[in-house]
């Protein structure tokens, strides 16, 4: 069975969005699934996706919105670094700076609950926005 565990090693965020699109467009161009499909000769890219194939595409939307999140939180961490304010970068998310400091946050606090025993130390200190 495909999971979003799997297929994010395997995939890039550029790699998966390809073969999503792909997956996707085949899904909408595909004839309802209680039609029959009485034409042999049909275009290859209408047929419809198979059980595996839909299962594929769910977990792809789902890696897509992890590495997404992730690029967005460092991208966050670059902005800071730069001098942008929380309220800038709520600004540039269409949220409020508490809800973007809060997502940040949470977001680091993940990633140092995942650090392993090598000594890393976390990605940086953050200061409740003012």
């Amino acid at each position: 069975m495909t999971t979003p565990d799997e297929l994010e090693q395997r995939f890039t965020l550029l790699t998966a969005a390809a073969r999503y699109d792909q997956l996707r467009l085949r899904d909408a161009l595909a004839p309802a699934g209680d039609e029959p499909d009485d034409d042999a000769g049909a275009d290859p890219d209408a047929r419809p996706l198979s059980r595996e194939e839909a299962l594929e595409l769910l977990a792809l939307g789902e890696v897509i919105v992890r590495k997404a999140s992730y690029g967005r939180q460092l991208t966050v961490r670059t902005a800071r670094a730069t001098g942008a304010s929380w309220t800038q970068i709520g600004a540039a998310l269409a949220t409020s700076k508490q809800s973007a400091w809060e997502t940040h946050t949470r977001w680091l606090g993940e990633q140092e609950a995942t650090i392993s025993d090598s000594g890393t130390e976390p990605a940086e200190p953050v200061r409740e926005p003012s």
